[in-house]
């Protein structure tokens, strides 16, 4: 994950060039999260993980200090200077019958993350589409639009 300086020298960088260039530059790399379970040993990692959590585009599963769990997915995060201040907010996956919630989750009760549920923007760069495009225009289909894919 980059740090303050390395984005701001990013930000730098966009400002010194063309439209055409910006056009082509790589975007921030994502690590394919998926289904891991990441060392949560430390404080810097505890807070790494938990920021990587907050940048997924799918549902996370959370495991507290007292064995209990929350699936869903991670809208916030406050990080402040100890992990007993700093608190995650997810919204559980929805059960039948069961109305909406929040949930807030301090850093310090975290023992565990999984990555559970599909990153959702895993694959959608314009370069995929493009790929997409062309291979069917070369099968000789017409009027190729873009549209999103269904999430089931």
């Amino acid at each position: 994950m980059a740090t303050l300086q390395q984005e701001h020298l990013k930000v730098e960088q966009l400002q010194h060039a063309t439209p055409d260039e910006i056009e082509h530059i790589a975007g921030r790399e994502r690590d394919n999260l998926e289904g891991t379970i990441p060392a949560m040993a430390t404080e810097a990692e505890i807070r790494d993980v938990l920021e990587k959590a907050f940048d997924y585009r799918g549902d996370i599963t959370v495991t507290r200090k007292d064995g209990s769990t929350v699936e869903g997915y991670l809208y916030d995060r406050r990080n402040a200077a100890t992990l007993e201040e700093s608190v995650i907010r997810l919204m559980p996956t929805p059960k039948p019958g069961t109305p909406h919630e929040r949930v807030n989750i301090s850093y310090a009760d975290v023992v565990g993350l999984k990555f559970s549920g599909r990153d959702t923007a895993a694959g959608k760069t314009f370069d995929a589409w493009v790929k997409k495009y062309w291979e069917k225009k070369a099968a000789g289909e017409k009027n190729i639009q873009i549209a999103p894919e269904k999430l089931d």
